[in-house]
């Protein structure tokens, strides 16, 4: 009984998670700003391509709560190894009101771009949202990382990434 228990208990909290990273948008009110340019996925290879720093490009909504999550890590990084790396937000499925205040509520500083049909995560074979993909130098992929990155894992990547430079 309790192994059933453990069973359905862990699908629920599967099922809320899924739910939350596949929700429509939520309207919140208008935060004020410039918004997020636009961008496809030929445009972001070209950016990519002209990078000489390694790239650590996280791919998030407004909507998504396991991206709220990970924002203050990320942000914690940036301001850590901003002058070595380059750091790039990908807004995705999202409006750009919501994208505004996310971006707001976090202090999050380094570029974003806006991809509200996905494009750009679809072009890297990235499923769900939150994914953090970490580029080379010139834009060669090293590694895409699907769901909130933690700590430790931020941590390896970077490591990884500033010893590529």
């Amino acid at each position: 009984m309790r192994k059933a228990l453990s069973l359905v208990t862990r699908a629920l909290v599967l099922t809320i998670i899924l739910a939350a990273c596949g929700a429509s948008t939520i309207e919140t009110s208008s935060a004020p700003g410039v918004d997020l340019p636009p961008t496809t996925a030929d445009e972001f290879e070209v950016h990519l391509a002209t990078l000489e720093k390694p790239a650590v490009v996280n791919v998030w909504a407004s909507w998504c709560l396991p991206c709220r999550a990970e924002a203050p890590l990320l942000n914690a990084a940036f301001e850590k190894y901003g002058s070595e790396l380059v750091f790039i937000g990908i807004d995705v499925q999202d409006n750009q009101a919501d994208a505004q205040a996310f971006l707001a509520e976090f202090g999050l500083e380094f570029d974003h771009f806006f991809d509200p049909k996905r494009e750009i995560a679809n072009h890297y074979a990235g499923l769900g949202t939150p994914i953090t993909f970490f580029f080379g130098p010139g834009g060669e992929l090293i590694r895409a990382h699907s769901g909130v990155v933690d700590e430790r894992t931020l941590a390896l990547n970077i490591d990884e990434l500033l010893n590529l430079s």
